[in-house]
């Protein structure tokens, strides 16, 4: 690894689920010197439990581990938490899996091996971008627009008396930021760095299946589209 660089004031906790346990106590030692708090897993199983018993500002996955693996893991915990920020670790550079790492809510996708001067910086950047402002009207979580039930903070989507659809947490999160702009644009930037924390080409691709998703569900009323606006972001418009 390079020299180490001290980031201080930090302080946060990152959880580690890493099965090789020399390469997981090297990581370890590397962020405690650079003033993280961090709590290391071997194992799925073992990540899960320690997720559980704390609070965590950002979690490292390695993807190919016994037991459970890390995209197995990373749904449970999105379950639990769909705003923790997510790292996949992985030996292997496939655009599947990374499209797959992505899908399943994850920040940021690391293959082995990295330079730990720009796992550092991820790590800033994305928990300084966890303490953006809100967007105006953040408390809302009910709504209704045409014949459409839409409650965030249960996730459930429902059109007039049929029965509701549990949303996922990024479609839950992208829906709730349509409808807070309703008939109006929401910027494709504010999109995925509010809920992917990143813009890049593949947090990208991942909000356009999102966004396919949301016009399936929305199809039930043909007066709701989500329309593209090229280059510049997405409008839920009633017509």
């Amino acid at each position: 690894m390079p020299q180490l660089k001290l980031m201080k004031d930090s302080n946060k906790k990152i959880l580690i689920v890493e099965d090789d346990p020399n390469f997981g106590s090297i990581l370890k030692e590397y962020l405690i010197i650079n003033d993280y708090d961090i709590t290391l897993a071997k194992n799925g199983i073992e990540g899960f439990e320690k997720f559980k018993k704390d609070d965590f500002d950002l979690c490292i996955l390695d993807v190919m581990m016994p037991y459970k693996d890390g995209f197995t893991l990373a749904k449970e915990i999105r379950e639990k938490n769909d705003s923790v920020p997510i790292f996949f670790l992985t030996a292997k550079n496939l655009k599947e899996d990374v499209l797959k790492g992505f899908k399943i809510g994850a920040d940021d996708y690391l293959t082995k091996p990295f330079d730990s001067d720009v796992l550092l910086a991820k790590i800033k950047a994305v928990l300084s971008r966890q303490n953006a402002p809100a967007l105006t009207n953040s408390d809302e979580f009910e709504f209704e627009f045409s014949g459409f039930k839409f409650n965030s903070k249960l996730r459930l989507l429902s059109y007039k008396t049929d029965n509701p659809i549990k949303l996922s947490p990024k479609e839950n999160q992208l829906l709730r930021l349509l409808v807070l702009h309703i008939n109006d644009l929401l910027p494709r930037d504010i999109a995925l760095n509010k809920i992917w924390r990143d813009d890049n080409y593949f947090t990208s691709r991942s909000m356009d299946v999102y966004i396919a998703k949301l016009r399936k569900y929305l199809s039930a009323d043909e007066k709701v589209q989500i329309l593209n606006i090229h280059g510049e972001g997405f409008r839920l418009v009633i017509d």
